[in-house]
C-alpha cells in the first residue's frame, strides 16, 4: 500500500523505538505531525535535514506540533542499521559518509560525535527481506507508485521500463516499509500531516518549506 498527498496518513510501520515513548499517527491526531525521515549514513540528513527538524521542534514544542524521527534504510544496509542508530542516540556517534562529511565541515565534537542532540522521539523503519521471485504484481505496484505517467508511454518504452523495474527488484535486497508506503524519493525527507490525519506535504531534501507548511496547518481550524 502507498498513499498520495491528500489521503489519510496510515500509521508508520516501525521495528524499534530507540528514543522517547512509542507513538504513531493515530495517537498524535489533533496535532500537526512532522516525521523527519533520515538514514544514519546520509551526510545531507545531518548537515541540513535533522538540524532543520530540531530547530522546528524547539520553536513549536509548546504548540500543537509533534515531531518524530524515523531512521530508514534503502541503501548501504551494512551501515544504516539499528545498531548504528542506537550509537547515534545514546552516544552521539556518527559513522561512514556522515562522519566524513561532518569532519570536513568541522561539525564533530570529541572526534566522532554529532555537534547537536536530537530531542524528539526516534524510531527505526521496519525493513524486510525482499522475496527471491519478482512477480508481475510487484512490478505493477512499483510502476504505479513511482511512474504515475506510465500510461502515456509508448509500448516500446513501457516494455523497456518494465524490464528495468524487473531487474531493479531482482537485485533489491530489502524493502523499508514506511519509506515506500509514503512514496519517499530519498533522505532527508519530511512528512507533514494535518490535525485530522491527512497527508498534506512530503518534502525531499532541505527545501526550506518546513516551517511555512507547519504554520499554514496550525492556522487551519
Amino acid at each position: 500500500m502507498s498513499i498520495e498527498i491528500g489521503s489519510k496518513a496510515p500509521n508508520l510501520i516501525l521495528s524499534d523505538w530507540v528514543q522517547g515513548l512509542p507513538t504513531n499517527i493515530d495517537k498524535m491526531l489533533g496535532n500537526v505531525i512532522v516525521v523527519e525521515v533520515f538514514q544514519v549514513n546520509c551526510p545531507g540528513c545531518f548537515l541540513y535535514g535533522l538540524p532543520q527538524a530540531v530547530s522546528l521542534y524547539e520553536k513549536f514544542k509548546d504548540k500543537e506540533v509533534k515531531v518524530i524521527g524515523v531512521a530508514t534504510a534503502f541503501e548501504d544496509y551494512d551501515k544504516n542499521t539499528i545498531e548504528n542508530l542506537r550509537l547515534l542516540v545514546s552516544e552521539g556517534k556518527v559513522i561512514g559518509e556522515t562522519h566524513k562529511a561532518l569532519k570536513q565541515h568541522g561539525k564533530l565534537v570529541e572526534g566522532d560525535k554529532l555537534y547537536f542532540k536530537i530531542p524528539f522521539p526516534i524510531a527505526h523503519d521496519k525493513v524486510i527481506k525482499m522475496p527471491t521471485a519478482v512477480t508481475d504484481q510487484m512490478i505493477k505496484e512499483f510502476i504505479d507508485i513511482y511512474v504515475p505517467d506510465y500510461s502515456t508511454y509508448s509500448n516500446k518504452d513501457k516494455s523497456e521500463l518494465t524490464q528495468r523495474v524487473h531487474d531493479y527488484l531482482t537485485n533489491k535486497e530489502y524493502s523499508p516499509l514506511t519509506f515506500e508506503t509514503y512514496r519517499l524519493r530519498g533522505t532527508p525527507s519530511s512528512i507533514i500531516i494535518d490535525r485530522e490525519g491527512t497527508l498534506r506535504y512530503s518534502f525531499f531534501g532541505s527545501e526550506g518549506y518546513l516551517e511555512g507548511a507547519v504554520n499554514e496547518l496550525l492556522s487551519e481550524r
